[in-house]
């Protein structure tokens, strides 16, 4: 069985950047089915508003194309009490908790994320993996 693998926004936010090498790791486990939270969705919108100065149907526009394509799961109560436990343990920012507490909610293998520490297996069960380590120059 495949690994099911979660993303963070900023795995999103490359899909549509201009680096073309970053863009084509993180069009891969979007063209896979991979899993997302409605906060990834809401943090990528921001993210293409404010950093690349999208209008709101520009934005709305690249979500439509990517929603498709994804599992998005609800961010709900029990996520972020969740969330706020990972946060005492591990020392994450409450949105970082909210993304793996979702990752582990959605019984995820993998999470993509280029802030999370590299190989950090949580629980036992999810493992951090930043897709585009080998993307650097």
């Amino acid at each position: 069985m495949p690994a099911r693998v979660f993303l963070d926004s900023n795995v999103l936010i490359y899909s549509v950047g201009d680096d073309q090498a970053r863009r084509q790791v993180a069009e891969e486990p979007i063209a896979d089915g991979a899993v997302v939270s409605a906060q990834v969705i809401a943090e990528t919108a921001a993210v293409l508003r404010r950093k690349f100065g999208l209008a709101p149907a520009g934005v709305l526009a690249i979500l439509e194309a990517v929603l498709p394509r994804v599992e998005c799961r609800p961010l709900d109560a029990d996520t972020v009490l969740s969330a706020l436990r990972l946060a005492e343990r591990l020392g994450y920012s409450h949105h970082g908790s909210q993304i793996v507490a979702a990752a582990l909610a959605a019984d995820c293998d993998i999470l993509y994320s280029e802030d999370m520490q590299h190989g950090q297996v949580i629980d036992g069960k999810l493992t951090t993996v930043n897709p585009f380590a080998a993307t650097r120059p």
